[in-house]
């Protein structure tokens, strides 16, 4: 059997199995490891039994030895030091032109890390972003290549092949960048996630705090939106969660403890969004929502003596159901433009050459944020590929100006009813921000000079020109070193 597999894979959890299985049906060969040997058998067993073209291996040296050269090795293992430790057990069994693929959430300067160091021992690497879950995996999963230039030959055709594709037949897969932009772009896309979701969430907590809406009620109205501007896989399955019943007929959804979780890379964004310079809000503010609801124990004791206003609503609901879709629809072009406006800066900072684009198509389908709202994306780059900001693009502005209203409506009655909505509140403050010519920070640089003799710069000055203020007359005229944030 010795160099019949097309490719193989180490790591035969639920996304290995099922990325296999979907190599597989495109009519690739596959050679499976994993650690624990005996899931192996397992596997061949059971979800792949009858299928003579996937091989199972005992041993990293089998494994390696089923495969064709120029090898092709990809990790579906939990990432982090398991990664590293894999490539480590390969080294001495591959040779020069091999290719190692880690489709994990790698962080991305692990990404960049390995990618040279595999380079320097003559192989090559990919750290691919893989979106779109378990059935993503198993049917069509959007994927987000990154590394050595030279591998992707290697597996174009493999990968487009097992990807969603769009409804015009493209496949949601294209080549992303250098070393770790792959990984970088699949690490934005999760904290735009992070953003949808919370949006999604403070619509949902409006709608049954304030209007008083049951379960079936928003079912029916995430129903109606999902046939829209907002239809996407995220509206989807929140119509699908409000209409599920517990054993006992009553909706799941209000039995669920209202505590959330996170694995670390709506976390990244926001520390690389620092890092660089970028202001993406609304996902720190998602990042933060999970943070507060984890505090459960502390806000069931605040809640009994910090008070604020009883929601009370005596308007239309229907009418305000509209206004919360504008504010969502509104909100959702503010994340989306936060997270470009992050790419971009990430890409001068690394080097990268992304293709912004290309990245709307590849969300497109297959993976979790994928929405009919990310082909106006690929359109709004077609029309400019140096596009700096959505805002600034004419459809994104006209629906903008469409919803600010309902937008600003919305916000404005969550707040008059202590109902708390940090993400389309944040977004607004955003926007109403990224508007203004003259922002607040003329005093701001005022006190830093004060205090600490940062400098500052005049309107009637030119650019880069510093000045120091001696504000008390007791000072020096000495001013400390300038800084940019």
């Amino acid at each position: 059997m010795s160099g019949k597999a097309d490719i193989g894979l180490i790591g035969l959890a639920v996304m290995g199995q099922n990325l296999v299985l979907n190599m597989n049906d495109k009519g690739y060969k596959v050679a499976v490891f994993n650690r624990t040997v005996s899931k192996v058998d397992e596997f061949l067993n059971d979800a792949a039994k009858g299928r003579s073209t996937i091989y199972g291996a005992k041993s990293i040296e089998e494994f390696v030895s089923l495969l064709t050269k120029p090898r092709k090795i990809m990790l579906m293992v939990k990432a982090g030091e398991a990664v590293d430790e894999f490539i480590e057990l390969l080294l001495p069994h591959l040779e020069k032109g091999d290719l190692i693929i880690d489709g994990g959430n790698s962080h991305y300067p692990d990404t960049i890390r390995r990618t040279k160091y595999l380079e320097e021992k003559g192989l090559l690497f990919i750290g691919t972003g893989v979106s779109g879950g378990e059935e993503g995996a198993r049917h069509g999963p959007s994927l987000m290549p990154g590394g050595n230039p030279k591998a992707w030959p290697l597996v174009k055709e493999i990968f487009q092949a097992i990807a969603a594709k769009t409804p015009e037949g493209e496949p949601c897969c294209d080549w992303i960048g250098q070393d770790g932009a792959g990984h970088y772009v699949k690490m934005v896309h999760n904290g735009i996630e992070y953003g949808d979701m919370q949006l999604i969430c403070e619509a949902y907590h409006l709608m049954g705090t304030l209007l008083k809406y049951k379960a079936m009620d928003m079912h029916k109205v995430f129903a109606e939106w999902n046939k829209g501007e907002l239809n996407s896989y995220l509206i989807e399955i929140t119509r699908d969660i409000l209409a599920f019943k517990d054993e006992d007929k009553k909706p799941l959804v209000d039995k669920i403890l209202d505590t959330a979780g996170q694995k670390g890379t709506g976390k990244w964004t926001v520390i690389s969004s620092v890092e660089l310079g970028i202001p993406i809000t609304l996902i720190a503010e998602a990042v933060y929502a999970r943070c507060l609801s984890a505090l459960k124990d502390e806000r069931v004791e605040a809640s009994k003596v910090l008070k604020g206003p009883k929601p009370k609503f005596d308007g239309d609901k229907e009418e305000f159901v509209e206004d919360i879709r504008k504010a969502l629809l509104a909100s959702k072009i503010v994340s989306y433009a936060q997270g470009y406006m992050l790419m971009r800066e990430a890409a001068k900072e690394y080097n990268w050459n992304l293709n912004y684009g290309g990245i709307a198509l590849v969300w497109r389908g297959g993976c979790i944020i994928r929405s009919v709202f990310l082909g106006r994306i690929k359109e709004a780059f077609d029309r400019n590929p140096n596009l700096n900001n959505l805002l600034m693009d004419e459809y994104f502005r006209k629906i903008i100006k469409k919803c600010e209203p309902s937008w600003r409506k919305v916000v404005s009655v969550a707040a008059l009813n202590g109902i708390p909505v940090p993400a389309f509140s944040t977004a607004l403050a955003f926007y109403d921000g990224y508007r203004s010519e003259r922002l607040p920070a003329n005093l701001l640089q005022a006190q830093r000079d004060y205090f600490g003799a940062h400098t500052y710069e005049r309107i009637d000055k030119p650019r880069g020109q510093f000045f120091h203020t001696n504000w008390t007359g007791t000072g020096g005229k000495v001013s400390a070193g300038t800084y940019v944030v």
